[in-house]
């Protein structure tokens, strides 16, 4: 009896020792933020091993970039002096995770940071499109000369037309056609173009969700448009779609001027996208 009774302990321990074991397996990883210092009067620029796929901005209090050029650096500041704390989610090519906790400080310690190979990303899953260069080099080109046109919406200011002309599809990829139309005797010099999906509306007291959409290829791309002429660019933009109460606004920024322009594009017209051949 005492035989059969200590037999049964011994199952019993060893079946909670299965179940924590297993327990413990399924733990989440978590992954550590980085503490990040921005300020309104300077740039911070960080360095990444690999490049940038997307950048996701916990508030509009955080401006980041690419740098014009580069596919690795990302640039960020403040919008303005003094912001409650927020965060910054960067991914990049070779499917890290980086996550940044972003405070206001008026003299950042570090303006330039380095994140080497093996930095405490986590890892997620890419798609493969984001590989295939020649792939999306030809479709660009392709999008740019193609004589179909969806619905044209544009904006004006000052002499400047800025339109989105077209929305195709090829592989897992969205080519977004734009053109800049530079209707006086000034030139006009890019500093931004961008895309957000941002809310339709923002309700009081509920923060406000705005995510980047990053190009992974730019075809035809200008650093400025000469006075009385124009620029069609094509952009290739991750697979997505526009959900509901939200929509794609293309943000053209000119550097050290006045003329901003910016166009929204709502869900359907987006999956209006012309098939590339």
């Amino acid at each position: 009896m005492k035989a059969k009774i200590s037999i049964l302990i011994m199952a019993l321990s060893l079946f909670v020792g299965i179940i924590s074991a297993n327990a413990q397996q399924a733990q989440p990883q978590i992954i550590m933020p980085y503490q990040l210092g921005i300020t309104y009067s300077k740039t911070t620029n960080i360095v990444f091993p690999q490049p940038i796929i997307s950048v996701d901005r916990g508030s509009r209090d955080v401006l980041a970039q690419k740098a014009k050029g580069v596919e690795n650096i990302l640039q960020v500041k403040a919008a303005r002096d003094s912001f409650p704390e927020t965060n910054l989610t960067v991914v990049t090519a070779d499917g890290k995770l980086n996550s940044f906790v972003v405070n206001y400080s008026r003299q950042p310690a570090q303006l330039n940071l380095f994140l080497p190979n093996g930095s405490t990303g986590g890892t997620i899953s890419l798609s493969p499109e984001h590989y295939n260069v020649a792939e999306i080099q030809k479709y660009a080109k392709a999008a740019r000369y193609s004589k179909n046109k969806g619905k044209v919406i544009r904006d004006n200011k000052a002499g400047i037309e800025f339109s989105v002309d077209g929305f195709f599809i090829g592989g897992d990829i969205i080519y977004c056609r734009v053109t800049v139309e530079n209707h006086t005797n000034i030139g006009y010099d890019i500093d931004q173009l961008r895309f957000f999906i941002r809310d339709l509306q923002k309700a009081k007291r509920t923060a406000t969700q705005e995510i980047e959409v990053t190009p992974v290829h730019i075809e035809n791309n200008a650093a400025s448009i000469k006075a009385q002429s124009q620029q069609t660019i094509v952009f290739a933009l991750p697979k997505f779609t526009i959900p509901d109460k939200k929509y794609l606004a293309a943000q053209l920024v000119e550097k050290n001027g006045g003329r901003q322009l910016e166009v929204h594009v709502k869900n359907r017209q987006l999956i209006q996208a012309r098939l590339l051949p």
